[in-house]
């Protein structure tokens, strides 16, 4: 995936001290540590009066990070993931039941969507080139067809007595990637939290999830990328307790003749979604959100948006390919008309 979530960290100053003590509480700041995980770039921030706290807190949500990353890692040999994609065909494979039940929640969000979130889409043949390149043609539909022969999350085996995985085909495979980032910020964010840190926004890469208050007691302000303008902002809307997650298909694409094929595949088809240009998703679970801009983006803007419009508690926004905004049901924006503030800090793309 990729996302163009802009995280504005717009503050109007610093808190006024309250009261007339000679020797007020220290005022909350904001701590920030980043680092390179799954494969994209990562933004802890700690709002805290404590800096021993704040930084404790910061490299206790990058070890938890990194934790769920070995754990279930899709290029790491020794990861439980790779294992069951080893062992595709032959046998099932015990897991930790952290890595069974968020395997088990994909699959809920598959059938909610009726496949269009499939973590089996890892078993599609690599049959396409997103360059940012003019290719003459798309693959012949033969070609495509066979490309997604194996994919189909209904053939993920669960044994919930055994706690194992099992994929009946050879050369069947998953991948967590569609949602793998999502439940990194979630666990780092609650662990933080539990540390007693009452404030603090995650950025990973484009997956966004931000509680209680910035220093001065204000909101966090998060800002939507322009897909027809790179590193400037669409609309913004100020959140607490929320993830905002986006996905793109402007970051990773090739045209033909003139059409935009971006990198996010339908797994029903084998061809690359289209339609959409941007998918932003907003809701209290970071994790499910992660998820839900893959299956917004497959399944369009009519039935993506039927789909959010039926979830409660759960809001979209979408930039369609002729550069329109829609959004969901209750879905309030405001919007941007000019370059990126300056206080804005520019995300990385997901992959």
């Amino acid at each position: 995936m990729v996302a163009t979530t802009l995280v504005g960290l717009l503050r109007s100053g610093p808190a006024e001290a309250q009261g007339t003590q000679a020797a007020p509480a220290p005022r909350a700041r904001a701590y920030t540590r980043s680092a390179h995980l799954m494969g994209s770039h990562f933004t802890f921030t700690a709002v805290s009066p404590d800096d021993s706290l704040a930084w404790r807190a910061l490299r206790a949500g990058l070890r938890e990070t990194q934790r769920i990353d070995r754990l279930c890692s899709y290029w790491d040999s020794t990861s439980q993931i790779t294992k069951i994609n080893r062992l595709a065909g032959v046998r099932p494979v015990v897991v930790d039941q952290e890595v069974f039940d968020l395997i088990e929640r994909t699959l809920k969000i598959s059938a909610l969507s009726d496949g269009a979130f499939d973590i089996t889409f890892a078993s599609g043949d690599k049959i396409y080139k997103f360059d940012k390149q003019a290719h003459a043609s798309l693959p012949d539909s033969a070609t495509v067809r066979n490309s997604v022969r194996r994919i189909g999350w209904q053939k993920v085996k669960l044994d919930p007595a055994t706690r194992t995985v099992f994929l009946p085909e050879k050369g069947m495979r998953i991948n967590l990637a569609g949602i793998l980032q999502g439940y990194g910020v979630r666990r780092a964010q609650e662990l933080m939290k539990k540390m007693g840190i009452a404030g603090g926004l995650i950025n990973g890469s484009g997956d966004v999830y931000c509680w209680g208050q910035q220093p001065d007691g204000s909101g966090w302000r998060i800002a939507i990328g322009d897909p027809a303008r790179p590193q400037s902002v669409s609309s913004w809307l100020t959140v607490s307790d929320l993830a905002v997650v986006t996905a793109g298909n402007y970051e990773q694409y090739f045209t033909v003749g003139g059409r935009y094929y971006g990198h996010i595949i339908n797994p029903h088809t084998g061809y690359p979604a289209t339609g959409l240009r941007s998918v932003t998703i907003i809701c209290p679970d970071v994790e499910l959100a992660d998820a839900l801009d893959d299956a917004v983006f497959v399944l369009g803007p009519e039935q993506g948006l039927a789909l959010i419009n039926r979830l409660k508690g759960v809001s979209c926004t979408l930039i369609d390919d002729s550069g329109q905004t829609l959004v969901s049901k209750g879905m309030q924006l405001h919007s941007y008309h000019s370059a990126a503030p300056a206080a804005a800090a520019h995300s990385t793309p997901k992959p």
